[in-house]
């Protein structure tokens, strides 16, 4: 099944949608990958899940990139007497880690790290930032705070501290059994939560042991502040827009999106741009011009992937938000000022030899007009590298290795087919050329650019280019 689009789509997976027949109905709508939040799934529910998706992969013979997102630590204020208290401009209050219920001067925060992390000057966020405090003592014990916007605070509600480095990783006990238990049942990804620093990051790697990729998150400002040194220990990035409009003003919101994007594309990682992108679909049959637009700006930015979040996961319409997504994207591509607007932004290929042959495969292609890229990558690092140039050509990445296939599942322009390594250089031309018939990305007569590493079969070694005519029945033209 060929997509008509060169973005990937995610979609969360949930109460609206966790069926073998509806995860079905999802991947012919559109979607490429699917997320198991970890916010709202057992082990349990993990395991059903990832059986449904691998059935509809058999069925439709095509590799499915599987996510699963760690929920990643939860900071909450403690119970308050009578549930809630409230808050004028400049009313003072105590927070401190004892466990009796708060009052009108006091409430429980029940996170020491918190006491460690945060400094005179420094904000808590209450409520997804409906309540803003600022810190204005801390003993080590007790914080002392003042109301900067008034409102009610409620017992439980979850505390965000944009302006602190908190001492603490990014994954809490729950998140090392999920991660555990996730790459022992064969995810691809692991998207990783709250990430503050290439430590967090380093950390989930080690854990995976190379058995799944590492997505970070980024939704804190801290993460910002060291963006490049992220993407370099990552796999691949993740914009949260939702935590990251909730700890930085909305309107820096988008150009932080733009420049996370840039970077991402210029170190070859996929990036996902997340959150609110079909919100009103949860309940709309239809979305709003802006959500529409919102979806366009991050495929003529070149992103990677969108993602639907409860959109597809506890929606009324899952399928309809897929097809809708899927139409926006193949809309965008088809523009005239698509090929212009993706290629604003453009780096120079890092000085290696596999970099030099993926941008040549892109200049060639374009040159010559041919048909289609076509990569033998057992890494994915060459189907990457190639889709890294964003090239007008469509990239078919042809892989002896199930685990690649699912992972470059969330790379731009990449079409995989599981195919053996080839036994000799004829070989790889001729079932390249096959393929890319078979395939539908090349007709009798019409030309396809192959890359490949010789030897054959070794990781990394991208060294050739090949031009092939696709003869009759995909055989090698002459």
């Amino acid at each position: 099944m060929r997509r008509n689009r060169r973005v990937k789509i995610l979609a969360t997976l949930g109460p609206s949608s966790d069926t073998p027949e509806m995860i079905d109905r999802l991947f012919h709508a559109g979607a490429d990958v699917f997320r198991i939040n970890m916010s709202h799934a057992s082990h349990e529910k993990m395991k059903e899940l990832h059986g449904h998706i691998r059935k509809v992969e058999a069925e439709a013979g095509r590799p499915i990139g599987i996510l699963v997102d760690l929920q990643g630590p939860k900071l909450r204020l403690g119970p308050i007497e009578n549930d809630k208290i409230n808050l004028e401009i400049g009313d003072k209050i105590t927070l401190d880690q004892k466990d009796q219920p708060g009052s009108k001067k006091r409430i429980p925060l029940p996170h020491p790290e918190i006491f460690k992390g945060a400094k005179v000057g420094h904000r808590l966020l209450i409520d997804d930032g409906k309540m803003t405090l600022e810190v204005t003592a801390n003993t080590g014990s007790k914080i002392t705070a003042k109301a900067m916007v008034a409102g009610k605070l409620s017992s439980r509600k979850g505390v965000s501290l944009p302006d602190s480095v908190l001492p603490m990783g990014a994954m809490t006990d729950k998140d090392f059994a999920d991660l555990d238990f996730a790459v022992n049942q064969g995810v691809d990804w692991i998207a990783l939560s709250f990430v503050q620093r290439v430590e967090d990051v380093a950390q989930a790697r080690k854990l995976a042991r190379g058995r799944a990729a590492i997505l970070a998150k980024l939704e804190k400002p801290s993460a910002i502040t060291c963006l490049e040194e992220i993407i370099e220990v990552s796999d691949g990035i993740m914009v949260a827009r939702g935590d990251l409009g909730v700890e930085m003003p909305v309107e820096q919101v988008p150009g932080i999106q733009k420049r996370i994007t840039q970077a991402s594309r210029k170190a070859g990682k996929p990036v996902v741009i997340a959150t609110q992108m079909l919100e009103s679909m949860i309940t709309s049959p239809v979305p709003t011009r802006a959500e529409v637009s919102d979806v366009a700006s991050a495929v003529y930015d070149g992103a990677d992937a969108v993602m639907l979040s409860a959109e597809s996961a506890a929606g009324d319409y899952p399928v309809e938000a897929i097809a809708c997504m899927d139409r926006i994207a193949q809309e965008v591509e088809t523009d005239a000022l698509y090929k212009d607007a993706v290629h604003t932004f453009h780096t120079p290929p890092e000085p290696t030899g596999s970099d030099a042959i993926a941008a040549a495969a892109n200049t060639v292609s374009e040159t010559v007009n041919l048909s289609a890229i076509i990569c033998y990558t057992a890494s994915g690092s060459t189907a990457m590298r190639v889709a890294r140039e964003r090239p007008n050509q469509p990239i078919l990445g042809l892989t002896p290795i199930v685990a690649t296939g699912r992972r470059l599942a969330l790379t731009w322009g990449l079409h995989c087919v599981l195919t053996k390594d080839p036994e000799n250089l004829d070989d790889m031309v001729d079932k390249a050329c096959r393929i890319a018939y078979q395939e539908g990305f090349a007709n009798p007569g019409q030309r396809v650019i192959i890359t490949a590493g010789v030897p054959l079969g070794t990781p990394g070694a991208t060294n050739m280019l090949r031009i092939a005519f696709v003869g009759d029945d995909g055989q090698i033209g002459v």
